[in-house]
């Protein structure tokens, strides 16, 4: 565990996708589900097994990069469809704006927007995992017509490359 923050939006998306279920709980025993996975009696020795940073401490608590998209059923089809992410959310600034949304998936989160300005289109976004052989047969068995990848050996690891429909890149990385 990386930050006491953490657990609070892990806790947040299992409420949300419970509730996209019909399945409704309070923030509270979400905390506590959540401290239970992470193998502890409560929430509060969760929260207390981290302690607050220092004051002076710099601490980064997660990176989610922005990629542009273009077409929103087409992201959908990649990221939901094909990558098996989860769709957290979805956001715009009013009528006839663009969609700003997040996906995520076994601790991976993604901002998607179709915002001129917020991201460079053709990105690419390196991702450290494990199981990428095991991700790469999920993908193959889903037959998405527009990605068939494959995994390399690189001196780092093993690499899986997919490129969504609007050109950016996500390598999935398994370190050797």
């Amino acid at each position: 565990m990386r930050s006491h923050l953490e657990p609070k939006a892990m806790a947040k998306a299992l409420r949300n996708a419970l509730q996209e279920r019909g399945i409704t709980i309070t923030h509270s025993e979400a905390l506590e589900i959540v401290a239970a996975q992470h193998g502890l009696a409560s929430w509060n020795v969760l929260a207390a097994a981290r302690g607050a940073p220092a004051e002076d401490e710099v601490r980064f608590y997660e990176t989610c990069p922005i990629l542009r998209i273009f077409d929103e059923g087409l992201a959908k089809e990649f990221y939901v469809d094909f990558l098996g992410f989860h769709l957290d959310w979805e956001h715009r600034f009013g009528e006839n704006f663009p969609l700003y949304v997040q996906v995520s998936r076994a601790g991976l989160i993604l901002h998607l927007s179709g915002h001129h300005g917020d991201e460079t289109p053709g990105s690419t976004v390196f991702v450290r995992m494990h199981g990428v052989e095991a991700f790469q047969a999920e993908l193959l068995r889903k037959e998405y017509k527009h990605n068939k990848p494959g995994v390399e050996d690189v001196p780092w690891g093993r690499v899986m490359t997919v490129t969504d429909p609007f050109g950016n890149r996500i390598r999935f990385c398994e370190d050797n």
